[in-house]
C-alpha cells in the first residue's frame, strides 16, 4: 500500500513539473507591417515562450484566404474594412476588432531626388511608377487617391507597374523595374530623406489598420494574448519606430 502511494506521488510530481508546451499563433498580416510584426513577434516570444508564424500579403488577398477557410488565428489588416467584414461574415470574433496602427504612404526612389515629390510626379519624366494593386492593397488605393488629388491619374496610369502587394511594389523599385513608386513609410523608414517624399495626409484617406481575432483562434489563449500584447507599451513603441501612428488600442 505504501509502495502504491509512493508511485502515485511520483507520477503526480512528474506531471506537475513537466514543462508547458509552447503555443504557436498563426497570423495573417498585411505586407506593409512585415518588419514591425516580426520584431513584435520576437518580443512576444521572449516574454511568453509562445511563437508566432506570420503569413504576409495584400489585405484583400489574405481576406480571400480567410473566407476560404485558411486556419489563421489573428488578422492584421492594412485597412479597417476587412476585419469588420470578417466579423460580419462570421469569420472573426465579435468585439475583438481594434486599430493597431495608422499607416503613412510615401513616394520612394533610390535614384531620384524626391525632396519635392509632387513636382517629380508632375514633371512625368520617369518611365515606370510602381504601385501595389489598389483592388487588394490599401496602400495602392492610397497611391491612386494621391495621383487623383494631384490631377495626374490620366497622365501617369500608362506608366504604372502593379505589384501584387506593397512588398512587391518595393521590389520593383529596388530592382530597377521602376524608378520610383508608392510604398509604406515603414518599409523605407531608414532611407535618406531625399529619397522619400511623405505624401500629405490630406491627399489620401486615413489608413486605419485594424486587427481582429479570427474564429480558429477563439479557443487559443495564446492568440488572444498576442493581440493583447499588440496593445501594450512594448509593441506600441515598435510600431511607432517604423513610422506609424499607434492606434487607440480599444
Amino acid at each position: 500500500m505504501h509502495r502504491t502511494t509512493l508511485l502515485v506521488g511520483i507520477s503526480l510530481l512528474a506531471l506537475t513539473s513537466a514543462p508547458a508546451v509552447a503555443a504557436d499563433v498563426s497570423a495573417a498580416v498585411a505586407a506593409n507591417f512585415t518588419k514591425p510584426a516580426e520584431e513584435i513577434g520576437a518580443a512576444f516570444t521572449a516574454k511568453t515562450g509562445d511563437t508566432v508564424t506570420f503569413s504576409f500579403g495584400a489585405t484583400g488577398a489574405l481576406y480571400t484566404q480567410i473566407s476560404q477557410g485558411a486556419p489563421f488565428e489573428v488578422f492584421f489588416a492594412a485597412d479597417n474594412k476587412r476585419p469588420a467584414q470578417a466579423v460580419k461574415d462570421g469569420f472573426a470574433v465579435d468585439g475583438t476588432v481594434f486599430t493597431y496602427a495608422v499607416g503613412k504612404v510615401v513616394l520612394y526612389s533610390p535614384s531620384l531626388d524626391l525632396t519635392d515629390g509632387a513636382a517629380v510626379l508632375k514633371a512625368n519624366a520617369f518611365q515606370h511608377l510602381s504601385v501595389a494593386d489598389p483592388k487588394t492593397a490599401p496602400y495602392g488605393a492610397a497611391a491612386m487617391e494621391t495621383l487623383e488629388k494631384l490631377g495626374l491619374t490620366a497622365a501617369v496610369t500608362p506608366k504604372i507597374v502593379t505589384g501584387e502587394n506593397i512588398s512587391q511594389a518595393l521590389q520593383f523599385i529596388d530592382s530597377g523595374n521602376a524608378e520610383l513608386g508608392f510604398v509604406a513609410l515603414s518599409q523605407v523608414i531608414d532611407k535618406p530623406a531625399s529619397q522619400v517624399w511623405r505624401v500629405p495626409a490630406e491627399d489620401y484617406s486615413p489608413i486605419l489598420q485594424d486587427a481582429v481575432l479570427l474564429k480558429p483562434g477563439e479557443a487559443d489563449p495564446a492568440a488572444a494574448a498576442f493581440l493583447e500584447f499588440l496593445k501594450g507599451d512594448e509593441a506600441r513603441a515598435i510600431i511607432e519606430k517604423y513610422g506609424y501612428e499607434v492606434g487607440s488600442g480599444q
